[in-house]
């Protein structure tokens, strides 16, 4: 897996890469986008509790597919708040740690359920043994 940042465009303006690419046979695992929610279904009320929660669902999807953060090759993050961003980059800093997937932030105008406030999918993938 490379990630790409070609200079024949802008350098990422954060904690992602431009593209990812990946060759050769291994698993592929697509996650659903994740809200902040607990295994109760129960929203926090504030941001930052509903971003560690949709971040922590994201790794628990790619445990059950026996992955980790660390083969996320794509993530796509909507927010309802534009203010929220600068709230969110530090939480996905530290779930991604030095890991820069290529990334796509979405402001809408809401999610299915009013509380919710970000909701962040990915995609991963692991090379196969060998």
């Amino acid at each position: 897996m490379r990630y790409l940042n070609p200079t024949e465009l802008p350098q990422p303006a954060g904690t992602y890469s431009q593209a990812t690419l990946v060759e050769g046979p291994g698993a592929w695992v697509h996650v659903a986008g994740q809200v902040g929610i607990d295994a109760r279904g129960v929203a926090p009320a504030d941001f930052e509790a509903q971003a560690e929660l949709a971040w922590g669902n994201v790794l628990h999807a790619l445990r059950g597919a026996g992955m980790g953060m660390e083969h996320v090759v794509k993530t796509t993050t909507y927010l309802v708040d534009r203010a929220d961003a600068a709230a969110m980059r530090p939480i996905r800093l530290r779930h991604l740690g030095e890991h820069r997937p290529a990334s796509t932030l979405v402001l809408v105008a809401g999610l299915l359920d009013a509380a919710w406030k970000i909701e962040v999918e990915a995609v991963a993938f692991r090379p196969a043994a060998g």
